[in-house]
Parts: C-alpha cells; structure tokens; sequence
C-alpha cells in the first residue's frame, strides 16, 4: 500500500445469500478487487451468510487468523448499520481482538497478541466519529474496486442483465458513495474524506496537531 504497511482482508463469509451474481463470480469479483487494491492477502473465514453468530467457534477462527498475522490496527463495521450480519460481525470483530491478548485462551501454536486498536468504518447509517481520513488520492482506486463487484453494483460497461433490483445496485449507490466522501472530505479542506470511529481515545502531540 502507499504507506508501505501491508494490508489483508478477511471476509467472514463467502455472501452465499446475495441476491446477485454466484458464488464462483463472486470470488472472481473478489481476487479482481484484491488486485486493485494492491492487498498483501485475502481470506475467507466461511462463516455463515445471514447468520453470523458470536460464538466460541466463530471468535476462535478470528483469534487464530489475529495471532498468525499479528495485525497493528483492526478494521471493522460500526455497530449500528440495517444489515443485521454487520452489526454481529462487528461484535464478533471487537470481543476476538480483546480475547486474542489472553494467554490463557488456546487456539493452537499461536501465542497472545492483541491489535493497538480497532477502528470502525460506515455502512448505511451516518456513525459518529473519532477522525476523518483524506482519501482524495486514492479515491479512484476505491471506485475501481467497487466497480470490481460488477454482480453488486451498478457498472454501465459490463450490466447485470435479468437480475432484481437491490439497495445497492442502482446509479444512486455510486453516486452517494461519491457526495458522502465529497461531504467529509470538504469537512477538513480536501476534496474526498472517509470517518472513522474509534472507542478509545486518541493519541495526540504538539507536531501532530500542527499538521491538521
């Protein structure tokens, strides 16, 4: 990535209940996506689509893939969204990265290690938020890798024929994508920001703050 830090995924399902597309196009969908995005590893969890449950099974795959990866920073849903699997993935998200820095929790031949933090990202619901990222560089890579799920989203160059109608498959989705950075990025003088929220506090420093 930019930053030179390595990024990876995990997707805690195969989206087995999509109302579009396949599960074989969706995993092209994905591997094409990871391209533009430029991740270092992707890797499915194979949870349950639709019913992502917090359970001792389910925390001991993310503690597993948390303790071989050892990940600074976790990225995961805010816990208020209109998708009922995100706000459990979320839960599920925050109790694996506490649970993974208990020794006495036994996974395998893995020792304890506990991510920095967890940061939380938007879905449908407006999420309050702890700081706002400038995007404007990589914006367009974003819209690629949208662009990527061509079954999901809306993509005038290869359409989805005879296929439903869904919340995010229409013109509007993109284009709210686009208003909703534009919003936050003229928050803090850019043309593109994400929010992000955290539930601890931030860190600070007289050189950090006259940067803003």
């Amino acid at each position: 990535m930019q930053s030179g830090k390595k990024v990876g995924i995990a997707d805690l399902t195969k989206g087995e209940l999509s109302t579009r597309g396949s599960l074989s196009v969706r995993e092209k969908e994905r591997k094409n996506a990871a391209k533009v995005l430029g991740i270092e590893k992707r890797i499915v969890l194979d949870l349950e689509d639709g019913n992502i449950e917090n359970t001792v099974r389910n925390r001991a795959k993310l503690i597993r893939l948390i303790r071989k990866y050892k990940p600074e920073l976790v990225f995961a849903p805010f816990a208020s969204d209109r998708h009922p699997d995100h706000i459990n993935a979320s839960v599920l998200i925050r109790e694996s990265v506490f649970y993974s820095g208990l020794r006495k929790i036994v996974t395998g031949n893995e020792s304890a290690y506990r991510p920095r933090r967890v940061v939380y990202y938007r879905h449908a619901y407006d999420i309050p938020f702890s700081f706002i990222f400038d995007i404007s560089d990589v914006f367009d890579k974003k819209l690629s890798a949208i662009l990527c799920y061509g079954s999901q989203f809306y993509n005038e160059k290869s359409p989805v024929t005879k296929q439903p109608e869904t919340y995010i498959s229409s013109k509007l989705f993109l284009k709210d994508i686009e208003s909703r950075a534009r919003f936050f990025g003229f928050k803090i003088g850019v043309e593109y920001g994400e929010p992000f929220f955290c539930y601890e506090d931030i860190k600070m420093n007289a050189e950090m703050i006259f940067k803003i």
